[in-house]
């Protein structure tokens, strides 16, 4: 997943943001970080908040406390989304939040401080294991879904939609198990998970082009796209569990 470099405004207000924090934080304070779809080009400060890491050596009740009394509210964009971790905390995460810290440490820029992620190691079978507990619990639900809503296929633009959103990371996730790393583009990227893991692209892309597409999709076509979706990703879910990873 290829990184853009963030405009020079959103730097100088992310650094702007981060000062008090940093100060309050003193001898504590480690890195600061941006994080997530600032990164990305899609990036729509009017709508998007910044993500903003920020990794402290320690954070007690009253450094907590300083913290909390130093963060500047503002109702102008860029509007910032932080969070808040010790290192320690990132270190003992790796095997609970594996798909999330390789999101991070794939596409992250430091803004101040020590870079603490150069040296994060995401063993590939947490990954694994992550990735088919979320893609059975997707799957689950998105059959739920699909006989709830069979009578009224209408209902299914929503579930297409938000489906298509929660499963970009997931995607590029699977890539990354193979060893290949993700292509920027989400259409090129569900492709290649069709092609790695021996699917039919076009029922795998089904969502997507729901999701960003201008015309609606309505009745029984909506039913169709989900059905074949639907069976895509459980012949995904099967293809990860059979997967042995190093």
């Amino acid at each position: 997943m290829s990184r853009i470099e963030p405009s020079q405004e959103i730097m100088v207000a992310s650094r702007l943001w981060l000062r008090p924090i940093h100060e309050a934080l003193g001898h504590e304070f480690l890195s600061g970080y941006l994080t997530g779809s600032v990164l990305t080009q899609g990036f729509r400060p009017d709508r998007s908040s910044v993500n903003l890491l920020v990794v402290a050596r320690h954070m007690s009740g009253d450094i907590l406390d300083a913290v909390a009394r130093s963060v500047t509210e503002t109702r102008k964009a860029p509007h910032f989304d932080p969070l808040f971790l010790t290192h320690r905390q990132i270190q003992k995460s790796v095997d609970v939040f594996p798909i999330e810290w390789t999101e991070i440490q794939e596409s992250h820029l430091l803004i101040e401080g020590q870079d603490v992620l150069i040296d994060l190691q995401v063993p590939r079978t947490y990954l694994r294991l992550q990735c088919e507990q979320e893609l059975r619990a997707k799957a689950i639900q998105l059959r739920k879904a699909y006989v709830l809503g069979a009578r009224h296929p209408d209902r299914l633009e929503p579930v297409l939609k938000a489906s298509s959103a929660s499963f970009a990371t997931l995607f590029r996730t699977l890539i990354r198990l193979a060893g290949e790393s993700p292509p920027a583009d989400q259409a090129h990227v569900i492709e290649r998970v069709a092609d790695l893991y021996k699917l039919k692209a076009e029922g795998l892309l089904g969502a997507y082009l729901v999701r960003v597409t201008e015309r609606r999709h309505r009745g029984a076509e909506l039913l169709t796209l989900c059905r074949h979706f639907l069976l895509e990703v459980e012949r995904l879910v099967d293809a990860i569990d059979g997967m042995r990873v190093a």
